[in-house]
């Protein structure tokens, strides 16, 4: 890109610019944009909370990198945390500088670091001010990791606030070496976000605002005396619980998806065509338009149990176990899938185990069935499993971030005899110590929960059973309703 082709981006990009230098209201530009006027077709109050600490917070030499699927609203949010700092008083509007990146190269990236501050110069008149760069898609550019680094060693860009987005976490790319060894900033903000679909509970709260919330606890406080209290105080509503999660298994967390099927009872077609429009770009470009609602079906169908990576690639017509693999690791890179690891009894690997796999919304379960005939729809005790598996995987990444994409959060575990339990403790941290999160089987059955608990009473002699409306805190394996789990977690 030549200089005014890069100049031309940033002040369309940055239209507050224009209003400061005219002593207008530096948010007008909310009203028009269109990203946030597409939202507003769509919206239904939510909003992420994962930039809060930037947009109102002090401006500081924090490095973050934000990833999570596309279509997920990664742009809206960044648009937003736009929108609050211009509204501050201690900011100026052309101290943020919100940078597209998709479609650039590095050496593009490098030159609209330096030309952002020459055209933003005029707020360091009565001395040098922190900017703050909002990095929209950068992740697309190779390297862009080393022209950051490069940029944080050697120039005032080494003491902004950066945030760089991304829908896909490339294994290539030195994200960890570059940017997060000494050049992250010396704030306690997080360094490494994830924004994905809408949990359970943010559904809950956008849908149905009357049914009440359960406050979050540890994984590793969900047996506590005091949860069973908690639970006690919502049991004359497992009714309005278990419909709200049937509704949230047919449409999942994508807010536009979340807002279609509030308003009108479905996903509508084009949406679902623009996620798989996504994965096909981001999983199998080159292959023909069933094979990504061919590999979706397959991977939800068999989720509950280990993935056989041959037996599936041969059942989906793969030439080859390798080019599938290759297929499945662009499903977790992109934040369409999620890894479960076997573990043992000492939360270590088993090596050479078979993993099982995850998809991170309901949604592309469905998509298979809705775009392609002849695909089943998916089941609902497998999809409960998915979202207490991804409930349990955001809470621990919440903990101990950056786990998610380093593919470190969840695990299922083998008894003696061979059985299964979903998801086996893990080792996380408490202000008190290590302690292990409590077991859990997703089970959603009415009735003959004893029956289904054996298995994990024997392995651990305690854990939850994630029902479909069952809720029994007595014994040792407590049967609690897979929605209010969730909430619990989320």
């Amino acid at each position: 890109m030549r200089d005014d082709e890069i100049r031309r981006t940033l002040t369309e990009a940055n239209p507050w610019w224009r209003a400061a230098a005219a002593g207008g209201d530096p948010t007008a530009w909310t009203g028009e944009h269109r990203l946030l006027r597409d939202r507003a077709a769509h919206d239904l109050g939510f909003r992420s909370r994962v930039m809060e600490d930037v947009a109102t917070g002090p401006v500081s030499d924090l490095l973050t990198v934000l990833t999570g699927p596309r279509r997920i609203g990664k742009s809206v949010a960044l648009l937003d945390t736009a929108a609050a700092l211009c509204a501050r008083m201690d900011v100026d509007p052309r101290q943020v500088i919100h940078l597209p990146c998709d479609g650039m190269r590095d050496r593009d990236l490098r030159r609209s670091l330096t030309l952002g501050r020459e055209l933003t110069r005029s707020v360091d008149t009565e001395g040098a001010r922190r900017r703050v760069w909002l990095l929209d898609e950068v992740s697309t550019l190779p390297g862009w990791s080393a022209v950051l680094k490069a940029a944080r060693d050697g120039t005032a860009f080494g003491d902004d606030t950066v945030v760089a987005t991304g829908s896909r976490w490339a294994p290539d790319e030195d994200v960890e070496g570059n940017l997060m060894a000494g050049r992250a900033g010396t704030t306690a903000g997080r360094r490494h976000r994830l924004a994905l679909p809408m949990s359970f509970r943010d559904f809950l709260a956008a849908t149905r605002p009357d049914v009440a919330l359960p406050a979050t606890v540890h994984p590793g406080a969900l047996q506590d005396p005091s949860v069973a209290d908690a639970l006690a105080q919502v049991a004359f509503d497992v009714d309005a619980y278990d419909l709200a999660w049937q509704d949230y298994l047919t449409c999942g967390g994508f807010p536009r998806a979340v807002a279609e099927h509030t308003r009108t009872g479905a996903v509508s077609d084009p949406y679902l065509r623009d996620l798989a429009a996504w994965l096909r770009r981001d999983v199998d470009p080159d292959a023909s338009a069933e094979s990504v609602p061919a590999i979706l079906s397959e991977l939800a169908a068999r989720s509950s149990s280990p993935l056989s990576v041959t037996n599936t690639a041969s059942t989906l017509g793969f030439a080859s176990r390798t080019s599938f693999e290759a297929r499945l690791r662009r499903l977790v890179s992109a934040f369409a899938a999620l890894s479960c690891e076997r573990r043992d009894d000492d939360d270590r690997r088993v090596v050479g185990a078979q993993a099982k796999l995850y998809l991170t919304d309901p949604v592309l379960a469905w998509l298979p069935s809705r775009l392609r005939a002849g695909l089943p729809e998916p089941d609902m005790t497998r999809l409960t499993e998915s979202v207490i598996a991804v409930a349990l995987a955001r809470a621990i990444d919440s903990l101990e971030e950056g786990r998610w994409t380093s593919g470190d959060t969840i695990a299922y575990a083998r008894t003696l005899s061979g059985g299964e339990i979903d998801l086996a403790p893990i080792r996380l941290p408490t202000p008190a110590g290590v302690v292990t999160s409590v077991p859990v089987e997703a089970k959603w059955v009415d009735q003959g929960w004893r029956a289904e608990a054996k298995t994990i009473d024997g392995k651990y002699g305690r854990g939850i059973l994630a029902t479909k409306s069952v809720l029994d805190t007595t014994g040792p394996v407590w049967a609690v309703p897979a929605p209010l789990v969730a909430l619990l977690l989320a």
